[in-house]
């Protein structure tokens, strides 16, 4: 499959999501989220959920993370869709946070963060078993990534597509990917 069709297939399956069925998938993530190992993890960049887009519920997830590992620093993105590049802010809370103009969840008046980054946290809508992934085609993830050593870890509610068959040099792949009912690894 190329990335358009994988993009279109999953944003009708997520559309198709009852509530329910997200909160049975939300409830999984973390629990497979909860087998990573973060002995490593100093600083954890994480994206926010457009819920609108039912993405996966990535508040349950720094919520454990707040409780579980409190040593561990969580950073959330900020985007400038000028640029096309992420800036990333120390997490504070979800009272610190405003929708921009496309209505994703981001960081105000937080404090920037330029250190090294352990452990990232993708938003994706498809992979293939090779952890390429498709997002919304916008590019800010591979920039980001871009020249970083880090674990690359996505979220999928769905299993993957054998082969995203349009992969660009510039696409980096996951190291894994977390699905409610198994990780993959690459």
């Amino acid at each position: 499959m190329n990335k358009a069709e994988v993009r279109k297939q999953a944003l009708l399956q997520r559309k198709g999501l009852s509530p329910e069925e997200a909160s049975v998938f939300n409830s999984k993530l973390l629990a497979q989220f909860k087998n990573l190992d973060f002995d490593a993890i100093k600083t954890l960049h994480i994206f926010l959920p457009i819920a609108e887009k039912k993405e996966p519920d990535t508040f349950l997830l720094i919520d454990w993370l707040s409780l579980a590992h409190p040593e561990i620093k969580i950073i959330v993105p900020r985007a400038d869709f000028d640029t096309f590049l992420m800036s990333n802010y120390v997490y504070e809370g979800k009272k610190r946070l405003e929708k921009n103009s496309y209505n994703i969840l981001e960081p105000q008046k937080t404090n920037l963060h330029e250190g090294a980054v352990d452990m990232v946290i993708i938003p994706l809508l498809g992979f293939d078993l090779k952890g390429y992934r498709v997002g919304y085609g916008k590019g800010f993830y591979d920039r980001f990534l871009n020249g970083i050593f880090t674990v690359k870890v996505g979220l999928n509610f769905f299993a993957p597509v054998d082969v995203i068959n349009d992969v660009h040099e510039n696409d980096i792949a996951l190291d894994l990917c977390i699905t409610p009912d198994k990780i993959y690894f690459f």
